[in-house]
């Protein structure tokens, strides 16, 4: 057998098939992730505008909020700050004491349905809070023992006077805070006065899990 015909049987697959087979995997593979791209970013666009229609409906129900608050704001009983009510404690209460003065009453009672109103719109819940300035309770108070409990109470009362005002008591919570977490510096009878308040939040609600109990 030549040498020639011993080349002529092969049967070795020639180059231009084997580089097509390759340059038409690598399209694949390119079209492939062309459409993950354009997936994603489709995807990624979608979840920006749902974000940017959820901040601007909350901006809304906190422009409603503030204009039912409007009178209260106008006066300085109340300031709203980042969806904050702040209420100071000596329109509300008196010294060392958790018992709503008549003006207070009035303000609190006031406030129940404009809160009701913007929590029906959203899923939170408010938390009531209690703040006092860095002195300590008079030694002759019978009634509370430190600054805990008289924010505590304090939280309390104006808890309980939003729920008889009308505000779902399944919908509102109270906690104290005593001398912690102050607006202004302990260092005179003014900045005090302004530590001694009472906050008003919406706060996100808790998701509750499947095994967890309703009551």
């Amino acid at each position: 057998m030549s040498e020639y015909e011993y080349e002529g049987d092969g049967q070795d697959t020639p180059v231009w098939a084997v580089f097509g087979d390759l340059m038409a995997a690598l399209v694949g593979i390119f079209v492939l992730l062309l459409v993950w791209t354009l997936g994603l970013q489709v995807e990624l666009t979608r979840s920006l505008q749902d974000e940017v229609a959820l901040r601007e409906a909350e901006q809304q129900r906190r422009m409603e909020l503030e204009q039912a608050l409007a009178d209260p704001l106008t006066s300085n009983r109340i300031t709203l700050r980042d969806g904050r009510i702040g209420i100071s404690g000596q329109l509300l209460f008196g010294l060392n004491s958790a018992a709503l003065q008549p003006e207070g009453q009035a303000l609190i009672a006031s406030l129940a349905a404009p809160l009701a109103h913007y929590l029906s719109q959203t899923d939170h819940l408010l938390m009531v809070s209690g703040f006092t300035d860095d002195l300590p309770i008079h030694t002759d108070n019978r009634v509370f023992t430190d600054n805990w409990e008289l924010s505590a109470q304090r939280a309390l009362t104006v808890t309980r006077a939003l729920v008889d005002a009308g505000l779902s008591r399944e919908l509102v919570f109270a906690s104290a805070f005593a001398e912690q977490q102050p607006i202004a510096p302990n260092s005179d009878a003014d900045n005090r006065a302004r530590n001694r308040r009472v906050e008003i939040a919406p706060v996100p609600r808790t998701p509750r899990t499947e095994q967890e109990p309703a009551g």
